[in-house]
């Protein structure tokens, strides 16, 4: 593959990329002789799962490692005690020291499934950073000054708000930017609301005479699948790594035609020509969107469990939607003669509550046996039935 190819592939979907000749430098050099060089990824275990919007860097550290990068995996096991503070309206939580670690071990098991593990050193920055002492603590302290920590978007809402910044909070910007000091990092990836973090490890580099200044490229915040806000567990438009191959793959499924593209370019591992050929396709009439969209729920739900996996999972999604019939594994319940429908929904955990049931059944989404259900105070006599809310949700209950 030219260097072309390989510099056209890192560009790609990036949200904003500095000092670029640099990277354009390192990978020529690897063309020509073979030298590695590295590429840093820190990430703090404050939480044990992985979703598709985490995934979005790792697909760029591995496109990297096509093209001679070594990436440097951060477990940030000394950071998460303090707490990143990028885009927080108050102050983290700290993490127990059992947590974090516990955070970290599904974290980079759950990364290896995008990256290839033979090219990646893992690192805890706990190494060099219980190191530093109060002595050394003082001494990058001094490397910057209050009034440019508070020109930083996050800080500068809260201090104008009066809402509490803890000093420690100052101390994790320099934290993460000594980690690039430590490792004489090449480059280093985050999401763009990372900058402020990343633009310090160049500065400290600098700082402590590393003898070079770490690119920086940021990738973009994946939309979750509404299309409008980032793709968020809080927010329940998410795909996580390790739910269900025949979730991950109806999830996507499940967005428009125009976030695929999005998608595509964030997510797969497809060349540009090929997502271009596809596009292309889509355009002219010969390919239809949602053979496309097929396409990557397939290839996506096979990173992250198996061909035959995947393969399972559309020939369910196909048995379920397409042909409209129930799917095998459902759960079953057994209920008391009499039960309300609605808190039988809530039993089955199908239904959040029963003013949700209620509400679902006036729309019309409530069906028992692949019938309507239209009166909202039924009562179920005894026997079997299938309970469905919507398309996706099923029970099988036996009542009395």
């Amino acid at each position: 593959m030219s260097l072309e190819v390989a510099l056209n592939e890192i560009k790609r979907a990036t949200a904003e990329i500095i000092d670029f000749e640099a990277i354009e430098k390192l990978v020529k050099r690897y063309y020509e002789n073979g030298e590695e060089y590295f590429v840093k990824f820190g990430m703090d275990p404050t939480s044990p799962d992985i979703h598709l919007g985490h995934t979005v860097v790792l697909q760029k550290l591995a496109t990297f490692q096509k093209y001679g990068g070594h990436i440097q995996l951060i477990v940030g096991d000394f950071t998460a005690r303090v707490g990143d503070p990028s885009g927080r309206s108050v102050t983290r939580k700290m993490l127990s020291i059992d947590e974090i670690l516990e955070n970290a071990k599904s974290y980079t098991d759950q990364a290896f499934k995008v990256l290839d593990e033979s090219k990646t050193t893992i690192y805890f920055n706990s190494q060099w950073l219980d190191k530093l002492g109060a002595n050394g603590l003082i001494e990058l302290a001094t490397q910057y000054n209050v009034a440019r920590m508070l020109e930083r978007d996050d800080f500068e809402k809260r201090y104008k708000s009066g809402t509490s910044i803890a000093v420690s909070e100052f101390l994790y910007p320099l934290l993460q930017g000594y980690d690039s000091v430590a490792l004489k990092t090449d480059i280093e990836l985050g999401g763009t609301d990372q900058k402020f973090n990343l633009h310090m490890g160049r500065h400290l580099q600098r700082a402590y005479g590393v003898g070079k200044e770490q690119a920086i490229l940021m990738m973009p915040i994946l939309e979750g699948l509404d299309g409008v806000n980032k793709m968020s567990k809080s927010l329940g438009n998410y795909i996580g790594i390790s739910e269900e191959p025949k979730d991950i793959y109806a999830k996507l499924l499940s967005i428009s035609d125009e976030l695929m593209w999005r998608y595509y370019e964030l997510l797969s591992s497809k060349s540009l020509e090929d997502i271009e050929a596809l596009k292309s396709g889509v355009a002219d009439g010969t390919l239809h969107p949602k053979k496309v969209k097929e396409e990557l729920a397939l290839e996506i739900t096979e990173r992250f469990s198996s061909k035959e996996d995947a393969q399972n999972a559309k020939e369910a999604f196909d048995k379920q939607f397409k042909k409209k019939e129930i799917p095998d594994d459902i759960p079953e319940f057994e209920l008391e003669e009499g039960i309300w429908i609605c808190k039988a929904l809530v039993e089955c955990g199908i239904e959040p509550s029963t003013s949700q049931g209620r509400r679902d059944i006036k729309q019309g989404a409530v069906k028992i046996d692949q019938q309507k259900v239209v009166d909202e105070q039924l009562k179920l006599d005894s026997g079997e039935y299938i309970l469905q809310v919507g398309k996706r949700k099923f029970a099988k209950v036996k009542v009395g």
